[in-house]
């Protein structure tokens, strides 16, 4: 057993045996499968707390000959499988964190030096083998297989580092790419290489150095889909377990959809959120919010419109096939949503290629770099939505009207010129809605459809908004009872305002109506 090759089983010890674990472990049966019928490269790729350092921990254990693991895959479901005897602690592992060691040397060059002279010593403690040059990694295996016939299973995470603190420095990148072709490109001792990260592998043009591999993404996850996080039932497992409210949970946290009929929850969150007892946003930091706020800030054509409809609950489309899998290669606003998506802070949608905010998690998130950005109308309205909230609950139309007015966004973010605009801007002024209430655009309901509609998780009153652009608000509250809206929330009947708003382009000003129905 060495430190790096074949090393032991104690990370994923740890992890299984804390309160909350959910059985991934048929993720080796699905690895074989690809290693032997598809690809044996495979690189992973999902944000962070989504459980990847984790599955590498578990392959770790299950593959190497440095430890024995019984004990730990006995209880899990890989043992019910016909493949679980044949390779438990039966291969040569190389496992590497890549973070691990820049972390060491903060340059590139000495990494690659360092991570050389640390494999090697395990494999001189190991092999009883001349090697040629032991400054060249790739040499040394080289010499190992030819003179024993034995292959390694590359386990590498946090393979992308270098791209995300070293985003300036291609001269470095290059460098490390180069690295990595030449450790596992066409290399008869590799037996298996999963690499996990962030990112996807690096393009230059159309073209990867590591074009060997079969990428798995946020974006393209079909191979390992319910892997990609906790599924549904996992996640309802666990609510039943802990007495939990799962439609809570799934509101939090859920929205990350793998394929049409696949939802993944952000695992890390589902965990902390039991363990605390209380639903929040437990991956984000100020660290964070100014991450985001840098991405959302760029000055890239389209981009803030998008932003905002996002806000609003709307999902927008983009080419994410130009995106060239780095954090400083933007040339255009979907080059920006397509690396949120991998960041996490945005969802996909493969059938419509459309991008969305998963969750209210995620949700806070933008609103908290918002606040903080130059977005002066979006900003102000995110700060007066509670004030706009409870201006509505007390029929006080003036300041309703005031407030959706400091609201009206800038024609240099959205063109203000129908009723979807307006329908924007009321979605983000009524964001702090969301903590009471579900919130449904175009919701149908009597002979037509209403234009929002708010239903209540509490004892607040249900809502129905309508919107008119140059036109009359009474015009807005008579369509309201025309087409019988109130029929949509029959048991709220006692306890529903309408609410009817119009934008009036001459005056540029917004009119508020609002009735109690009885």
């Amino acid at each position: 057993m060495g430190v790096y090759l074949n090393p032991n089983n104690q990370n994923f010890y740890e992890a299984v045996n804390k309160e909350i674990y959910v059985d991934k472990s048929l993720l080796i049966e699905r690895i074989e499968y690809l290693k032997e019928k598809v690809n044996k490269y495979i690189c992973v790729s999902r944000p962070r707390r989504f459980g990847k350092s984790t599955d590498a921990n578990m392959l770790v254990a299950y593959y190497s000959k440095g430890c024995d693991s019984l004990h730990i895959f006995n209880d899990l479901k890989i043992s019910q499988t016909e493949l679980y005897q044949k390779h438990l602690n039966q291969h040569n592992v190389i496992h590497v964190n890549m973070q691990d060691f820049l972390g060491y040397t903060h340059d590139v060059g000495k990494m690659i030096i360092l991570l050389t002279r640390r494999i090697i010593n395990d494999l001189k403690k190991s092999y009883n083998v001349e090697l040629f040059d032991e400054s060249i990694l790739s040499m040394s295996l080289e010499d190992v297989y030819s003179a024993t016939n034995e292959q390694f299973i590359f386990i590498i995470d946090e393979w992308d580092c270098i791209f995300r603190e070293y985003s300036e420095n291609k001269e470095a990148q290059n460098r490390y790419l180069d690295f990595l072709r030449n450790l596992l490109k066409d290399k008869p001792y590799v037996e298996l290489a999963y690499m996990t990260g962030i990112l996807p592998i690096k393009k230059y043009g159309t073209h990867s150095a590591l074009n060997m591999f079969e990428e798995i993404s946020m974006i393209e996850p079909e191979l390992l889909a319910e892997f990609m996080g906790f599924t549904e039932n996992e996640v309802k497992d666990l609510c039943s377990l802990y007495n939990v409210s799962y439609e809570e949970m799934r509101e939090w946290y859920d929205g990350y959809y793998m394929t049409d009929c696949l939802s993944t929850f952000s695992p890390r969150s589902v965990v902390a959120s039991i363990d605390r007892k209380k639903f929040g946003n437990y991956w984000t930091s100020t660290e964070t919010y100014e991450a985001l706020r840098v991405y959302i800030d760029m000055n890239y054509a389209g981009l803030r419109d998008d932003v905002v409809k996002l806000l609003a609950g709307e999902e927008v489309y983009l080419n994410t096939n130009k995106f060239q899998n780095d954090m400083t290669t933007f040339k255009s606003k979907d080059d920006v949503l397509t690396l949120l998506i991998h960041l996490g802070y945005l969802g996909y949608n493969s059938s419509n290629q459309t991008c969305y905010i998963p969750n209210k998690e995620v949700t806070s998130s933008f609103v908290a770099s918002v606040e903080d950005s130059s977005w002066n109308e979006t900003t102000k309205a995110l700060l007066n939505s509670r004030e706009l909230l409870e201006a509505t609950w007390n029929q006080d139309e003036k300041k309703v009207a005031k407030y959706i007015e400091e609201a009206h966004l800038d024609t240099s973010i959205l063109t203000y010129n129908n009723e979807n605009a307006l329908s924007y801007t009321i979605s983000i002024a009524y964001m702090y809605a969301r903590n009471y209430y579900t919130i449904v655009r175009e919701m149908p309901s009597g002979k037509g459809y209403a234009d929002m509609v708010l239903i209540p998780k509490d004892d607040k009153p249900a809502m129905i908004i309508e919107l008119k652009w140059n036109q009359d608000v009474e015009t807005a509250i008579t369509q309201i009872k025309e087409k019988k809206y109130p029929k949509v929330l029959e048991e709220y009947k006692d306890n529903l305002l309408i609410v009817g708003i119009t934008y009036d382009k001459k005056t540029k000003k917004h009119i508020c109506r609002i009735e109690k129905m009885n």
